[in-house]
């Protein structure tokens, strides 16, 4: 029996095409974070690529990053289901559950801010592993599973006050110990992953709410209720929201956790684990402890 996708893609196209026409300027902070957090973490890598793409698009931002990083002699920017209207035209426009990429044809691909919303995320790591020449890198940055609790929770809490009940208004997120194991599902030698967690502060809840959909990252759930929160929810989530989750100043906080992953195409040049039992030194002579044999009870 075929499981519901999880996620809208077709929502997901209308509301990025909506977010990247109105342009709302700051609205793009997060990505301006990734993007120097990307920067940082390619600097630390010793050697270059013939080929990189920026498998989203993201303003612009990612694929000057690659660009100025002087790692990547060729950048390609793939715009993520639709043209950005304010850049100039991509090299190509993809969706992201089937990366356009022929088997070992790139060097290096940087996915951002988008991975979290397919509904075969171990799929699509597949097909980005296979697309990497051997010893390729993959760095790729998804909204955490903490991303946003307290929105979720206000939301629940307020509808579940008015109505008895209350649907699913913000979107799951991936652990990141999860996020790792799909990197080695997919095949990924030497696969990294952390989290960095950043704390946003704004005036109110409906304040967020607007940047949200400036960044088209409002939620694209297929069980999500077709029917929209009340004024008077949205009043008590509201309220809920500044009792709960504020500074002594008033203005409200918001959590973004940034789970960053990388991972290498398989490469015989690699670093390999030892064969069990090959190890040439015993753990006790490396503690400087004596080995005392177990007793048979």
């Amino acid at each position: 029996m075929t499981q519901p996708d999880l996620f809208d893609r077709p929502l997901l196209k209308a509301r990025r095409r909506r977010a990247l026409r109105s342009a709302t300027p700051g609205s793009d902070f997060l990505m301006r974070v990734v993007a120097e957090d990307l920067a940082d973490r390619l600097a630390t890598i010793s050697r270059t690529f013939e080929t990189g793409v920026d498998l989203g698009g993201h303003t612009g931002l990612i694929t000057s990053a690659l660009k100025a990083s002087g790692k990547i002699d060729h950048v390609l920017r793939g715009d993520l289901l639709c043209e950005d209207p304010s850049l100039a035209a991509p090299d190509f426009i993809f969706d992201d559950a089937l990366p356009p990429l022929r088997e070992a044809s790139v060097g290096f691909i940087a996915s951002v801010l988008s991975l979290h919303w397919v509904n075969d995320l171990p799929g699509t790591l597949v097909q980005i592993r296979k697309s990497l020449t051997p010893d390729g890198l993959f760095m790729g940055v998804l909204l955490g599973s903490d991303t946003l609790h307290e929105l979720r929770d206000v939301l629940m809490r307020a509808e579940l006050e008015s109505t008895g009940g209350a649907a699913p208004r913000v979107s799951p997120f991936a652990d990141t110990r999860d996020l790792g194991s799909l990197l080695q599902r997919a095949g990924f030698a030497l696969p990294v992953t952390d989290m960095d967690r950043l704390t946003v502060r704004y005036s109110n809840m409906f304040d967020l709410m607007k940047d949200l959909r400036a960044m088209g990252a409002t939620s694209i759930l297929s069980e999500r209720s077709r029917k929209p929160l009340t004024k008077t929810i949205l009043l008590r989530a509201a309220g809920l929201y500044a009792q709960d989750y504020s500074d002594p100043d008033g203005r409200i906080r918001a959590t973004f956790s940034l789970v960053s992953l990388s991972g290498w195409a398989p490469h015989e040049s690699q670093q390999q684990p030892l064969k069990p039992g090959s190890a040439k030194t015993r753990l006790a002579d490396a503690l400087g402890a004596s080995e005392t044999p177990l007793k048979a009870e």
